[in-house]
């Protein structure tokens, strides 16, 4: 039973393995860890200004509560629910703001929306390299509006989450009225999480991944921040900071917390993009050979081409005519066992130019040249091969840069070769 298990293991593993190590090897070359901090920056300067904001408004709301049984319900909600009461106290909101402290508060909001916004798409522009560059009007106009919006639409709606638990849990709606609520609230801002992750793991990226890719990213993430607000929330509690640091202890807290919050956002997000490089890494691995400064942990994650041949691999008898001179066929191969004959036509007949041997890719050629094939290929013993698509070498050359110079400088030796079979 032992070997079946780790065939089984081999053959369902080594792809979450080939992809976990891609994910953590390009999210520490991209330095995200740095762009979480930048992102999480801006979003202090950006909650400070909200919370004067919020702070004025509750000064409105409670003379509209004066005479107003909603707004009395509303402001008790949202003193229950946010404890606000402990906020002030701490010092996150100012016992009194003032209307042109408002008005700074707004004009902070927006500029440093704009630097929010910035940072997270100079991080998506580093996870999902592409040469096409944004929109100029889109990059100056959107950060200044697209923050404060979703900052307003996230209080309208956790204001109503916070109104319906709060009359949940006073009663006001019936027992059963009110379990029900409390579980339609969870799920309702589980939903608008993952619909705000979905929007921009879909279209941040200047070339959009399918939906169905980033919607299952998104919900990755979205069970991962749920989790570490639950540790967090657990484990580092802000009266214990504050009692630690004093007053400084507050903005610890929300930066920490915006940090981690960031840092599981782009690691993601990194993940969407290796998810589509998983296959291209492993490729490059086999193909470059062990010969090339791979260390154990490389070896191991990418060792076993199992999941690959299944995927690319083709078997051929002995015999058999894998590319025909003259075709107009655009795959490249790799061999990865057997031996085949490479010929070339003459006006004496077919000539054996060169024989190839498991390890080396061949009929790049035709697509590098955009020419009809050059040579006839044929095996000499059974063989099994890797067939790969026009755009799959597309990405390994683009992904590689000793691969590419081993195929240019491969591809050099080939023409050299066909230019001394045919003057010969």
């Amino acid at each position: 039973m032992r070997f079946p298990v780790l065939a089984f293991l081999c053959r369902h593993v080594s792809w979450p393995l080939q992809l976990a190590y891609t994910t953590a090897r390009l999210f520490g070359q991209n330095g995200l860890q740095n762009h979480a901090a930048a992102a999480a920056f801006y979003f202090l300067l950006s909650a400070t200004p909200l919370l004067l904001l919020l702070s004025y408004a509750l000064q409105l709301l409670g003379h509209v509560a004066e005479n107003s049984v909603p707004a009395t319900i509303l402001m008790a909600a949202l003193y229950d629910q946010m404890r606000l009461d402990a906020l002030t106290e701490l010092g996150f909101i100012p016992r009194q703001a003032q209307l042109t402290v408002g008005g700074i508060g707004v004009l902070t909001l927006v500029l440093s929306s704009r630097g929010l916004v910035n940072a997270v798409q100079g991080a998506f522009s580093v996870i999902f390299p592409f040469p096409k560059k944004r929109n100029l009007v889109l990059s100056w106009v959107l950060p200044l509006i697209i923050l404060p919006l979703l900052f307003l639409l996230m209080g309208l709606a956790v204001l109503a989450q916070m109104t319906l638990s709060f009359l949940a849990q006073h009663n006001f709606i019936g027992t059963g009225n009110a379990q029900l609520l409390q579980v339609l609230n969870s799920l309702f801002g589980f939903g608008m999480v993952w619909s705000l992750l979905f929007a921009a793991y879909w279209r941040l990226p200047r070339q959009h991944p399918s939906a169905r890719v980033a919607a299952l990213f998104a919900l990755a993430a979205s069970l991962s921040l749920g989790l570490l607000f639950s540790l967090f929330g657990t484990f580092y509690k802000l009266e214990n900071v504050r009692s630690l640091y004093g007053a400084p202890g507050s903005i610890v807290f929300v930066l920490t917390g915006a940090f981690l919050t960031f840092l599981l956002f782009y690691l993601w997000a990194q993940a969407q993009y290796a998810y589509g490089k998983a296959d291209i890494t492993a490729l490059e691995k086999l193909f470059l050979g062990p010969n090339t400064g791979v260390g154990k942990l490389e070896a191991f994650v990418f060792g076993n081409p199992r999941r690959l041949l299944e995927k690319y691999g083709e078997i051929h008898p002995a015999g058999y005519t894998l590319i025909e001179e003259g075709s107009v066929s655009r795959t490249s191969y790799y061999l990865h066992a057997g031996s085949a004959h490479v010929y070339k036509r003459t006006d004496q007949g077919p000539r054996q130019i060169g024989t190839l041997n498991a390890g080396q890719l061949f009929g790049e050629m035709a697509y590098l040249l955009n020419e009809k094939r050059t040579a006839t290929i044929i095996a000499q013993t059974e063989i099994t091969v890797m067939a790969l698509p026009p755009n799959v070498l597309e990405e390994l050359m683009t992904h590689s840069a000793p691969l590419s110079r081993r195929i240019i400088d491969t591809l050099c030796k080939r023409l050299q070769q066909m230019i001394l079979v045919s003057s010969a």
